[in-house]
């Protein structure tokens, strides 16, 4: 993977943090599930 990133992937990106953020009562229920995209997508990683 390189290190720069395209206009496009940035904003994907900000986008999926709206929708997560959008449907959070509060930033604490926003963090868990971002954190919880984050495991998930390592799980995947390591299981490929």
């Amino acid at each position: 993977m390189t290190g720069i990133m395209t206009d496009r992937q940035y904003d994907g990106i900000l986008q999926m943090i709206e929708m997560i953020v959008g449907g959070c009562k509060d930033l604490e229920e926003a963090k868990a599930k971002i954190a919880a995209l984050r495991k998930e997508r390592k799980e995947k990683e390591k299981d490929e």
